[in-house]
């Protein structure tokens, strides 16, 4: 008598551990996969926070603190609350260098900008020069033939 109930005790603890590792192998797989992606996209954002800053023409303190602890929590590991901590401090990284790189451009732009003002004034005021030559009728240093 003890025999079959041996049997159905043993098949049912053999049914609850076939029902838990039904249920916990794919959350296991599934949380190794995020784990995975999160770290994958954080190596991405510190790489590219990495090339705006050999790119950006001026240090940015900030920005190289930010990117200093992502690679430490890159280094260090861990999951994925980790892996997104170390995105973002590397998006915000990358965002400072771009933002370096812009206002530097701009700059330049200015300074080319009042470049071309002040070539387009030199010229407006040599031809009204020569305008006002030719009225008068003599002739103009920088022409040639001009009566």
């Amino acid at each position: 008598m003890a025999q079959p109930l041996l049997l159905w005790l043993l098949g049912g603890v053999l049914l609850l551990v076939a029902g838990f590792v039904t249920a916990l192998l794919p959350r296991r797989r599934a949380g190794t996969q995020a784990r995975g992606v999160a770290w994958s996209t954080a190596r991405a954002a510190i790489d590219s926070a990495a090339v705006s800053r050999d790119a950006a023409p001026t240090e940015v303190p900030e920005a190289q603190r930010l990117l200093t602890r992502a690679e430490h929590l890159a280094a260090a590991g861990g999951g994925p609350d980790a892996a997104r901590t170390a995105t973002g401090y590397a998006h915000r990284a990358d965002q400072l260098w771009q933002a370096a790189h812009r206002a530097d451009r701009v700059g330049r732009a200015g300074q080319v900008g009042r470049a071309e003002q002040a070539g387009r004034a030199e010229q407006a005021g040599r031809a009204e020069q020569a305008g006002r030559a030719e009225q008068a009728g003599t002739a103009y240093p920088g022409r040639e033939g001009a009566a």
